[in-house]
């Protein structure tokens, strides 16, 4: 039996690299005079699945899948064993009978390549799917195809001698067409070709369970490798992409708060590094995912005290109510130590910093209550109030609105709220669109990053959500998240009340570093070419190599920077609670000025035109001439100011602690307008075409003419 391969048409490009490879049979080869290769379905590593025509049934067109492998070792003995041992398990493979296993049709050997010719099943394979759905996966979706997928493992291990599947993962698991239900495909035929090679791992590095890589095949292998697909399928976070056997330190719930906590158990019991402490059986498996579905808690049991996790591992999921230390190493370099650090506890949740803070923070913060020092500024200039304006419109929420809101395509406003979720309203009449909820206050400001918001909430999680509302990734932390994201070259730079700096994939969420300080972070990165600038509740303003997360530098204020650094040039501007706004060299960490106020300084700076604006708990609103660090003016609110201000060539506009929204002319600095509202403006307005939108602790957000 001759193969008809070489003399048929042109050479074959590999479909991934696009380089012609010769090994790759061209359309219209025809094997053992029978099968007409159609086209290339896919390439692995031991050759490549063809779907072909089978030229025997004249009457019907029949299609039929065409696995290939190629042996290249100059062994004849190795080979020789490889082909038999691939012959034994296609007998083996030829007298299974189930629904969601491929159909096997035929094999035979020809010089160095062995073909299989099975079934063709027509449809997308779920990491297609996966990747193809914006948002998260359903839930109940989900676990209909891990009950099919339990389904097939028990028929297998119930085989004498029980088969192993080995290489479950969601490419390997296919959605037929026509009516919706799975097939498990690519059986490990290649495992004798492996074999012949010692030492290699069966499977898929980030599926496969620890046992694997000692070449030990278990049935509670494959109950393992099917919870690491379904933690892919439900939170779309990657395995291949993560270290090792470390999903304990993301439970699926964490990562996707729509997946119940009695699901993400049972997912995680079956993710357990020792088989013993697994499911028995996919039987069992299948049992305790049908309880989890119907709101029925898992039972479990101490683990024996023989168990043995990895360095940097805990055993299980992390209960409800406590809070792991986190482990993971860092992808990027270690930050040097620059002063000690505290020994390394479990963070408690919620995090207690500072200590006899409550939850959430209230207003006003506690500020330093001393005299005022003197000053040589100006006297600020008396308010002559205008007539009051008048709403365009409001929306009312369930609880205090902190943040500033962003617009995105002029048609909606997006805005966190402490009442738990993100709200998109209608830009032109404040009409509610849709709202995605948390499990905590939201406190930042979204980041519109191409199709979605990006933002943190004080549940711990960093959140990805569509425009349209619909989850796309999460990112959890061990802290409060107060601190807004700020997305650039594809990675998302956020802090945390678990005292780090966080750089992540923007498109994933995957964490690329992590930067360790001795505080909560809560201030707002500033991003520079090379840097990105961040405040900590430690009293020290950070810069942070962009691409490694290592220090550059540290410059240290005498409280804790909770403001946002504005970035100029090469120079930063940063408020602390110490009372001074300080500009710092950005390359160097130098103080190059710093302007004393009469309190803490919270609010952020704006920079406009050379002059930074930014508010002091002294109830004034400071002009600083950033060339010289210099107050040009001030302007007496009345209450202090946290808000940052917003600042146009017209007009300066910021919240104050007694409720009002104020609008400064820029250059005289005499009140254009006052607003009030029902309670204390801790946001930051927002001024898009002529309306400026911005909320209250009174529950409403508001759009004013500018």
């Amino acid at each position: 039996m001759a193969l008809e391969t070489h003399s048929i048409g042109p050479q074959k490009k590999h479909p991934e690299t696009g380089d012609f490879d010769e090994n790759i049979l061209p359309k219209g080869a025809v094997l053992q005079s029978r099968y007409e290769i159609v086209k290339v379905l896919g390439v692995g590593g031991m050759g490549a699945v063809y779907l072909a025509q089978d030229l025997r049934f004249t009457g019907v067109t029949r299609m039929c899948a065409v696995k290939e492998m190629i042996s290249t070792t100059p062994d004849p003995q190795i080979r020789r064993l490889a082909v038999q041992s691939f012959e034994r398990e296609a007998n083996l493979l030829v007298e299974l009978n189930h629904p969601g296993i491929p159909e096997i049709y035929d094999f035979f050997t020809e010089s160095v390549r062995s073909y299989l010719v099975m079934e063709y099943v027509k449809g997308d394979n779920l990491e297609e799917i996966l990747e193809s759905t914006e948002g998260m996966l359903k839930t109940d979706m989900v676990l209909d195809w891990a009950f099919q997928v339990c389904d097939v493992l028990v028929y297998l291990h119930s085989q004498t001698p029980p088969i192993v599947f080995r290489d479950m993962k969601p490419a390997n698991v296919m959605l037929r067409k026509h009516n919706k239900r799975i097939a498990l495909i690519d059986f490990g035929i290649a495992k004798p070709f492996e074999f012949a090679q010692k030492g290699t791992m069966i499977g898929t590095e980030g599926y496969s369970p620890p046992e694997q890589y000692k070449g030990i095949a278990d049935p509670r292998g494959d109950v393992y490798a099917l919870g690491a697909t379904l933690h892919h399928l439900l939170t779309k976070r990657d395995p291949r992409l993560e270290p090792p056997f470390t999903f304990h330190e993301e439970p699926v719930h964490l990562l996707n708060p729509a997946v119940s906590e009695q699901v993400d158990a049972v997912i995680m019991k079956a993710l357990e590094y020792e088989p013993d402490n697994r499911f028995p059986s996919a039987q069992a498996f299948k049992d305790a995912l049908q309880d989890a579905l119907q709101g029925k808690a898992l039972a479990t049991t101490a683990p024996p005290s023989s168990t043995q996790f990895l360095p940097g591992s805990s055993p299980g999921p992390t209960p409800a109510g406590q809070q792991q230390p986190f482990s993971q190493p860092y992808l990027g370099q270690q930050p040097p130590p620059q002063y000690p650090h505290p020994p390394q506890q479990p963070y408690p949740y919620p995090p207690q910093y500072p200590p006899q803070q409550p939850y959430p923070m209230p207003y006003p913060p506690p500020y330093p209550q001393q005299g005022l020092p003197p000053t040589d500024m100006m006297d600020g200039i008396e308010a002559e109030l205008d007539d009051s304006i008048l709403p365009i419109w409001t929306f009312k929420v369930e609880d205090e609105i902190r943040a500033k809101s962003i617009v995105a395509d002029n048609s909606s406003l997006y805005l966190g709220v402490y009442d738990n979720n993100v709200y998109a309203l209608d830009l032109k009449n404040g009409e509610f669109q849709w709202k995605y909820a948390t499990e905590g206050g939201i406190a930042v400001k979204p980041f519109l990053y191409k199709d979605r918001l990006i933002f943190g909430s004080e549940d711990r999680v960093m959140y990805a959500v569509s425009t349209g509302g619909r989850l796309m990734w999460t990112c959890p932390t061990e802290g409060r998240i107060r601190s807004s994201a700020v997305v650039e070259f594809d990675h998302a730079f956020f802090g945390s009340d678990d005292h780090r700096l966080y750089a992540i994939n923007a498109q994933t969420g995957r964490v690329i570093w992590r930067y360790e300080t001795l505080g909560p972070v809560r201030s707002s990165p500033a991003l520079g070419d090379e840097m990105v600038y961040v405040g900590s509740e430690d009293g020290h303003l950070h810069a942070v190599d962009l691409s490694t997360g290592a220090a550059r530098w540290k410059f240290r204020a005498n409280q804790g920077i909770t403001s946002s650094p504005a970035l100029l040039q090469e120079l930063i501007v940063v408020g602390s609670s110490d009372w001074n706004i300080y500009g710092v060299d950005a390359k160097t960490g130098y103080s190059v000025w710093r302007v004393r106020t009469g309190g803490a300084v919270i609010s952020s700076p704006t920079i406009f035109d050379g002059v930074a604006y930014v508010g002091s708990s002294d109830k004034n609103l400071y002009g600083i001439d950033i060339k010289v660090g210099r107050a040009i003016w001030k302007y007496d609110a009345g209450s202090q100011v946290v808000s940052t201000p917003a600042v146009t060539n017209e007009a300066i506009y910021f919240g104050t602690g007694a409720g009002e929204v104020i609008s400064l002319n820029r250059k005289d600095r005499k009140v254009r307008w006052r607003f009030k509202t029902g309670g204390p403006v801790t946001s930051s307005p927002l001024v898009h075409e002529g309306v400026v939108y911005i909320g209250s602790t009174d529950h409403k957000v508001y759009a004013l003419p500018a």
